[in-house]
């Protein structure tokens, strides 16, 4: 039996339990030992007391210690010990398996540099154990939410020959030989030699291929990996994330602001409902306050405001900042944290931005500067969300797409979505790693995610 189902019994009757697990702390006297026992199913472990009476006692029990994985036999009961419900009374104790000297997880406070070192064994702290619960409940709720909604899930490509965002940082997939690769009449490589026939690359978004499926079933979602070729090396990016994207026919930036705020706070309050000790835990030792903070947000409606409004707002403060404000510069997040913890002091949504800032598909406003591109601002960590009412107007589209220098013949597809009963449509993203590292307080996103990938580090 799983200890967080041990742990959440309302009364028990002295009843014989199985538990399976690792050592955390270990104690031992010359005729009784207190071993704790995690199996990770939850944040706290359970209290195993041995009796020195046990076969195995002198020989095994009394060398184990952290990291050991044991398999406990015993009765369950209530324990006279503060801070613990219940306990088992070991009756048998096998040693399944044991920790070598130059183990490298000691009871004692890790920095998160050393553990990304040993990231294979980091899950075993408490910080990367409860991230991966959070994580669990999260991905659980992100699909409860949009199936509820009668959201229907796609899966799209990972491997692309197409740059939703058109920024061009993409990892190119290849089968050439680096050593030898061949050339056209013009020197350049020649990617019809490839194994696709053409350049590709892993995605960056599911935007442009879930667009097309919206067109017909009306409203989906994607939940996978995304890739950024970006040469950050901020606590706020990694290379490889996860993406949660849904896209909806027949919905405007307003439809799509709505969904966005309930979106968030139904995932806050699962996560709230269903781990609530791993946030007692990041509260106390990652982010004083983070619980307090949460509850606030999802119990208010979030800020709108424009782009334009935010800009006076930031101009008006008379702050000093590290990156200069003007209209038409893209936000950072130092301006992101001043306008939702010192101006409006609650999660905002920033619509109308610059087009020059943003994709070339987010619906041109009647002013022909803005678009109606939307961002999701929350206090502590910034941006969470990004979308916008998609263009369905294939003139627009066009030129908007020769202002990027986008060529036409790489997006027929895309544009055949406007010649076909167009319809207004609108959709976002959320990044799934910011929003655990904002749900945590996890100060770099690096703890957000099991393996981390950053420019230069790719181990494990």
């Amino acid at each position: 039996m799983l200890i967080k189902d041990l742990l959440a019994k309302e009364s028990i009757q002295e009843e014989h339990v199985v538990v399976k697990g690792w050592i955390k702390t270990a104690r031992h006297s010359k005729n009784l030992s207190f071993l704790e026992i995690s199996d990770g199913s939850c944040f706290k472990g359970i209290q195993a007391v041995v009796e020195g009476n046990l076969e195995n006692y002198d020989s095994e029990i009394v060398r184990v210690n952290t990291g050991c994985s044991v398999i406990v036999t015993g009765k369950l009961v209530t324990s006279p010990g503060k801070g613990q419900k219940y306990e088992i009374q070991a009756e048998k104790v096998e040693v399944v398996g044991w920790v070598q000297e130059d183990y490298p997880l000691q009871k004692k406070r890790h920095s998160y540099e050393f553990l990304r070192t040993i990231a294979h064994l980091r899950p075993r702290t408490n910080t990367i154990a409860a991230m991966l619960r959070v994580r669990n409940a999260t991905s659980r709720a992100i699909h409860n939410f949009f199936q509820e909604r009668n959201f229907i899930y796609v899966h799209t490509p990972i491997i692309t020959a197409s740059d939703s965002e058109g920024a061009g940082q993409m990892f190119r997939v290849t089968t050439l030989d680096l050593n030898n690769l061949p050339r056209n009449e013009q020197g350049e490589v020649d990617y019809t030699k490839d194994f696709f026939g053409k350049p590709s690359y892993l995605t960056v978004s599911g935007q442009l291929e879930g667009e097309t499926v919206a067109m017909a079933l009306s409203n989906i979602y994607t939940f996978g990996p995304t890739f950024r070729a970006e040469n950050s090396h901020t606590s706020r990016h990694i290379a490889e994330f996860w993406m949660i994207e849904p896209e909806m026919a027949f919905c405007d930036i307003h439809g799509n602001m709505d969904l966005a705020e309930t979106f968030l706070k139904y995932l806050i309050q699962h996560v709230l409902d269903t781990c609530y000790e791993d946030l007692e835990f990041f509260d106390k030792f990652l982010e004083k306050g983070m619980i307090h903070t949460l509850q606030n947000i999802i119990s208010q409606p979030f800020a709108r405001i424009t782009y334009t409004e935010a800009i006076d707002m930031l101009l008006k403060s008379n702050k000093k900042f590290e990156y200069p404000v003007s209209w038409g510069i893209d936000l950072q997040s130092e301006h992101e944290k001043y306008v939702t913890e010192e101006c409006l002091k609650r999660p905002t949504i920033v619509t109308d931005y610059p087009k020059n800032i943003k994709a070339f598909y987010m619906y041109l406003n009647d002013d022909e500067k803005t678009v109606r591109g939307m961002d999701v601002l929350c206090p502590k960590i910034g941006e969470v969300i990004g979308g916008s009412q998609r263009e369905e107007r294939l003139d627009v589209l066009l030129a908007r797409m020769k202002e990027c220098g986008l060529k036409e013949e790489d997006y027929w597809w895309y544009l055949d979505l406007r010649k076909y009963g167009s319809v207004p449509h609108s959709g976002f993203g959320m990044g799934f790693e910011r929003f655990i590292q904002f749900v945590t307080g996890i100060p770099n996103i690096r703890e957000a995610i099991l393996y981390p990938r950053v420019p230069g580090y790719v181990e494990f």
